[in-house]
Order: structure tokens, then sequence, then C-alpha cells
């Protein structure tokens, strides 16, 4: 029988108060303890019970998770999270859970293999959605598509590539908030690399015999300023780069290229918004991401990008949600730090505010939105235009979405404004209609795939069938 470790936490509780800008009388108020109580617990005269422990969770979840002591039994821990699940019904307190593993450890051990061959249950489900929208019966995947899942099972954070540009940018930027043109056209000549803005052409193009880059005038400045940056790092971190290829254990040429490409990208970004400062800064500004990009002199989209690599442990961002749809509904690139998991394939749902953001571009659209598992999301949605310049090459139009679980709804300036409780604003939605349970949805366009259906000719609603099963 395990005994409860009692664990000491006076310098993480500190540092927690401090960084919200707290008094202890405050602070204490919020977990509805004394003050002189929340100093014994700082200065590590008491240990933490489970009830507080649960009181700093529910209060500052996303500050506790990075700043949380670690030890403690490893099945309790692994049992808690499997009782966070939303399929999971009630509420579990700490107290409780440990109660549970102490008394019952192997009840307690089935039911964390239980969640995690449900949780695997589901992936598969994910999967077949995922085949029979490619109509690939054998479960093939296209090199994208392995560079995609290989970004998913990263969670989409490469911490050595990462860290590696975050020092690099204090290099290049000096005093600046983020490297400027002219200190990367200085760090490439200074590498023996010669830069030229040209009218048309490629945006990008390195030859690397003549060590020479030429870059497309007529881009956005943003654009062609991550252009430039996806030079330098590619150059300065190229070791590190192929370090991450060559472990990556993908199937094909195409696939590896592809995966040094996305990395170089990823490299850029980190270049552009270094990760704690620009974490720092979502924090102070609540995501918001328009002066976000003003800050840093990216765009929309790349900030939104940025924002769902902030992974780091125990220096994360709020967990966020990101995605690019196009003009016919496929989701193009895609990444989820939250519970929010997309269909594998194709279109997305209908219901989901990125469609009409589309169509509506330019304005930043905000929807409360409610999974089937009843995690409720804060997203926003914004239609962007690239434009081509020429008439005879149509501007590339798709929208981006952000979002974050409800819960982080005050880390979320665009939840202001929305009711959160309110069961009748809240737009019912799903992940794909083929691994979607919602049997009442009028905007179906497909049956579920796990479930038969049965048509009635004598009966006619706005889906021309009944979901059985």
């Amino acid at each position: 029988m395990s005994v409860r470790q009692r664990l000491f936490a006076g310098k993480p509780l500190r540092t927690l108060r401090e960084r919200r800008g707290l008094r202890q009388v405050e602070m204490a108020a919020t977990l509805g303890i004394s003050a002189s109580y929340l100093s014994q617990l700082e200065n590590d005269e008491r240990h933490l019970t489970p009830a507080l422990t649960d009181g700093l969770r529910a209060a500052f979840p996303l500050d506790w998770a990075d700043l949380a002591p670690t030890g403690g039994d490893a099945l309790t821990a692994a049992l808690h999270e499997a009782l966070a699940d939303p399929h999971v019904a009630g509420d579990w307190p700490g107290e409780a859970v440990e109660r549970l593993v102490r008394q019952f450890p192997g009840f307690a051990d089935a039911f964390v293999r239980l969640h995690a061959l449900h949780t695997q249950t589901r992936l598969r489900l994910d999967m077949l959605d995922e085949t029979i929208g490619t109509s690939l019966a054998a479960g093939g995947r296209l090199p994208w598509e392995e560079v995609r899942d290989w970004f998913h099972n990263a969670n989409n954070y490469v911490d050595a590539l990462d860290r590696e540009a975050e020092a690099l940018a204090a290099q290049i930027a000096g005093p600046d908030l983020s490297p400027r043109v002219q200190s990367m056209q200085g760090w490439l000549r200074s590498h023996g690399v010669s830069v030229a803005w040209t009218s048309g052409g490629a945006m990008r193009h390195y030859d690397a015999a003549r060590a020479h880059l030429d870059l497309d005038s007529n881009q956005p400045i943003e654009s062609g300023r991550f252009q430039l940056a996806y030079q330098v790092a590619a150059l300065a971190l190229s070791g590190t780069i192929a370090d991450i290829v060559d472990a990556s254990a993908l199937q094909s040429d195409a696939a590896r290229h592809l995966l040094a490409i996305g990395l170089g990208n990823y490299a850029a970004g980190a270049l552009l918004m270094p990760y704690e400062q620009f974490r720092t800064a979502a924090r102070d500004l609540r995501h918001d991401v328009d002066r976000l990009r003003l800050m840093f002199h990216t765009s929309f989209e790349q900030c939104c990008h940025r924002l769902s690599t902030l992974q780091r442990p125990r220096a994360r961002g709020i967990p966020v949600y990101f995605c690019r749809v196009d003009m016919a509904g496929n989701v193009t690139k895609r990444h989820s730090a939250t519970r929010l998991q997309f269909g594998r394939f194709g279109g997305a749902c209908p219901l989901w505010i990125v469609h009409e953001a589309v169509a509506i571009p330019d304005r930043i659209h905000v929807q409360l939105a409610q999974m089937p598992d009843g995690i409720r999301y804060v997203s926003i949605a914004k239609g962007l235009v690239k434009p081509s310049g020429s008439y005879y090459r149509p501007p590339r139009r798709y929208a981006v979405a952000l979002g974050c679980e409800a819960t982080h709804a005050d880390e979320f300036i665009y939840a202001d404004g929305l009711n959160l409780s309110s069961d009748d604003a809240v737009a019912k939605i799903g992940a794909s209609c083929r691994i979607c349970p919602r049997d009442s949805c009028d905007q179906r366009a497909f049956p579920p795939s796990d479930k038969a259906i049965d048509v009635d000719p004598a009966r006619r609603d706005l889906v021309p069938y009944r979901i059985v099963g």
C-alpha cells in the first residue's frame, strides 16, 4: 500500500503569486485560506494538501502546470489524468483519487490501462476516417501526411531547434525585440551570402553555388521578412535540422525533404518571435493577435501559428489549436494542443465559424463552440487574402482559426463579451461527419462510419435517414 507523499511547494507558490502580481491576502482569498496559512506554505512550514492542489489547479491551471513541484505517486498522477477525461462523468477531488489509489491500487491501475485503450480506440477511428476520406484502402500515408503527423507527435514543438533559434535571434536582433530585415541581411552578408530583392520570380530562391539569395519584392513585407528569416535559420541551424531529419524515421526522400522545409519554417518563426519574449508578450496582451503581430512585425497567420508552438516544458503558453482552411473547406494546416482534434482528412464541420471567415475576409469572427464530449472552446477565425501581383493569377484566399478551451477564457481577449455558460449561445460542432456522434445534426454531409442508418421512404426530414445503433 502506497503512503501519501508530502509535497512542499514554497518557491513555486511564491513564484506563481509574484507572476500574477497578487498580494498574499489576494491569493489566499482565491484559494479560500488565510494569509497566514499561505505564508506558512510559501515558507515550507506546511505541505500542500490534495484540496489545496485542486484549488491551485482550478484557479491557476496554466501557471500551476508550469510550476507544480514534481514528485508524488505516478499511479495517482495517471489516474487523475484519466479521470479528467471529459468522457468520464463526475468530479473527482485529489483526496478521493489518492484514497482510491491507496485502498484499491489494482483497480486504479486497471482503470488507467482501460482509459489508455479507450484513447487508442478513438485514435484508430480517426485513422479510419482518414482511410475512408483518401480512399487509401491500405491506410498508407502520403509524404506530406507523414510530415504532418511527425509534427503532431512532437506536439508541434521542437526543443533543440527552438532554443537555438532563440539564441540566434538575441545575437542578430541586438536591442530589438525581433530581428529586422537589415540585421538579417547583414548576418547573411557576413557569412558570404549576397541578397537581392527583385520583382517577380520565386518568393525565395537560394543559389548555394553562388551563395546568392533572391527574394521577390512583390510579396507582402511580412512574407518577405519570413523568407529572409528562413534562409538565415536554414544556414545557421543546418546541422540541427539535419540531425532531426536523420532521426525522424520517415519512409521516403520526399517526406524527409518536406520535413527539412517544415523545420526551416519552424525555425524562421522561432527566430522572428523568440520563445520567451513572445510567450511573455502573449500572456501580457491576453493573446491579442493584432497587437502581437504589430509588436513582432509579423503576419496574423504567423502569430497564430507561433502561438500553437508554445509547448516548452515548464514554460508553456495556454493550450490552443490552430488551423488553416482553404476555399474548398480543406484543412491544409492544423495543430491542437487542446483536447479538440480535427478530422484527419478533408473538410471540417460546416457549423464551425472558420467557413464563414473564408467567405467574409479581413475581420475577426468569434464563436463559442462545444464538441460532442461537452468541452467548450472560444474560437476566432479570420479570412485572409494574399495578392498574387497579377490580374491573371487569382489571389490566394483562405482562413486561419485559433482557439482555446473555455476554461482559459480569462487569458483570451476574444472571450470578452461572450456568455460562456449559455447553452443557447453555444454552437454544437464536431470534428468530422464520419466520426461525429451527433445523430440530430441538420447539416450532416454523410452518416457516421461506425453506425447504421435507417431510410424510411414515407418520411423526409432535413437529413434523409435516421441513425441507429
